[in-house]
């Protein structure tokens, strides 16, 4: 059986990968966070749902998609390490336009936006991390957006494997092929080009 992850743990990571937390800062974050582990597939947003929350990728994966039409479209992909949470609901007050949903049994720290806007105005360092969490995902979603416009596929695909080493490992190549904009087929191809031909 696994070992759980404890919310010290959790901190620890936060104060290695992003800004390192003051003692004082740690309990807060601590008294109002908490940690949940979730099985494979585990919806944790549902589009139209309302989402106050931030949440830490402590293990696992999760992808952020939307229905067009009918049609399952990948839009964000969160690993270890990530902070993730729904732009719409969190920053606008306004409805998710997403689902989230686990790819892996995975282990989120979570915690509420009340709180979290209320600790950025008591400590200078959660406040930094805050902006640090948000400026990784701008320059994310930043990158994303270059690469739809601009990219050839093969070039999408490589700079994902640069990003994400593993993600075909973690990721359903459909789900893949949708975060890229491209077909099913044409990642298939990307992946095996002595069978293409």
């Amino acid at each position: 059986m696994e070992k759980a992850v404890s919310l010290d743990e959790a901190l620890d990571l936060i104060s290695e990968k992003y800004v390192k937390l003051k003692p004082e800062s740690r309990a807060a974050l601590k008294e109002c966070a908490k940690i949940e582990v979730l099985e494979r597939n585990t919806t944790l947003v549902s589009a139209n749902q309302y989402s106050k929350t931030l949440m830490f990728m402590v293990t696992g994966a999760l992808r952020a998609y939307y229905l067009k039409d009918g049609k399952d479209i990948s839009d964000w992909f969160a690993f270890e390490h990530d902070f993730i949470c729904e732009i719409n609901s969190f920053y606008l007050g306004k409805p998710s336009e997403h689902y989230f949903e686990t790819l892996e049994k995975s282990t989120i720290m979570i915690l509420p936006k009340e709180s979290i806007l209320k600790l950025c105005e008591q400590y200078h360092d959660i406040e930094s991390l805050a902006r640090q969490a948000t400026t990784r995902t701008m320059i994310g979603l930043q990158r994303r957006l270059v690469s739809l416009q601009f990219e050839t596929a093969l070039q999408k695909y490589n700079n994902l494997l640069v990003a994400y080493p593993d993600i075909t490992q973690r990721v359903s190549l459909g789900h893949i092929a949708s975060f890229l904009g491209i077909t099913f087929e044409t990642l298939s191809r990307i992946r095996n080009p002595r069978n293409s031909r």
